[in-house]
């Protein structure tokens, strides 16, 4: 075990699989107890299988594997009541929260953002933007009672950085996500509460890789979506990355400590310099 959350609680939204169960498992891992729910069930407008019990069951075990505790419920990400209920059963149990991992989130499609109907539109903005802030709400006050300062995470997406097609609703929701973010920091920094959001690309899971997700993003006549835009750009960003480790194995360190030493040389001279001066007009008065 890491080690590095030893003592601490984390809160994770959407644990039941995917990016979730690998958060709640990885905290676990560090050291964190774990309180985790998920709605576990069926949204209409989602057109693809979402989270079971028996999915849910499985992160229990993979969190209790490595000797870490965990409050685990269903609920559902839109009812603030349960939400709140699940994270007072969790302070109740291990008595502080210290991390939240806002991740529950869903996908649904559409030919163009237009094309969306009311409820799709609706159910997806209510899960991916005002869930969290549910989410967010029932956690705060308990941790700014408790004055021990925390981390909270808001998993957006690529597509809160830019735009993508047949998934407007998505877009819309991962990039408010930003905003929530940051008017968060501002407001919990002085609490020593550290906010940031997570931008994944296209991830191996099941929200991502099943029949239905491939069929609405396969084309989509070049327009950037999930699969036809990220991987190229994974790959770019890839070989800048190479490339820069290249460049500083080639001698990046060296003219470091060279930039690093001249900034130094001019400091004492500039130093030397001022004392100069300020010596000699003391002379001069006296």
């Amino acid at each position: 075990m890491g080690g590095r959350l030893e003592g601490k609680v984390a809160l994770v939204s959407g644990a039941a699989r995917g990016q979730g169960r690998s958060h709640a498992a990885r905290l676990a891992q560090e050291g964190a107890d774990i309180i985790a729910f998920d709605v576990c069930g069926q949204l209409e407008t989602v057109p693809y299988a979402m989270a079971t019990p028996e999915d849910l069951a499985e992160t229990v075990k993979l969190v209790e594997d490595v000797d870490r505790r965990i409050v685990a419920r269903e609920a559902d990400v839109r009812d603030a009541a349960a939400v709140q209920a699940v994270v007072d059963e969790g302070l109740r149990e291990f008595g502080r929260l210290d991390v939240v991992v806002a991740n529950a989130g869903i996908v649904s499609f559409a030919e163009n953002t237009w094309s969306f109907t009311e409820e799709q539109w609706d159910e997806l903005l209510a899960v991916n933007l005002t869930g969290v802030w549910k989410t967010v709400r029932a956690a705060v006050p308990a941790m700014v009672a408790a004055g021990n300062g925390g981390s909270m995470v808001l998993i957006s997406s690529a597509a809160g950085l830019k735009g993508m097609a047949r998934i407007g609703h998505y877009v819309t929701a991962k990039h408010g996500l930003v905003g929530l973010m940051r008017a968060l920091a501002v407001e919990l920094a002085p609490h020593s509460i550290r906010v940031n959001t997570v931008h994944p690309t296209g991830v191996d899971t099941p929200m991502v890789v099943n029949d239905v997700t491939a069929r609405f993003t396969e084309d989509t006549s070049g327009q950037a979506n999930m699969y036809n835009l990220l991987p190229r750009r994974i790959d770019r960003v890839g070989r800048h990355l190479q490339r820069h480790r290249v460049a500083r194995l080639r001698g990046g360190p060296l003219r470091h400590r060279r930039g690093v030493a001249r900034r130094r040389r001019d400091a004492a001279e500039v130093t030397a310099a001022r004392g100069d001066r300020i010596a000699g007009s003391h002379l001069a008065t006296t």
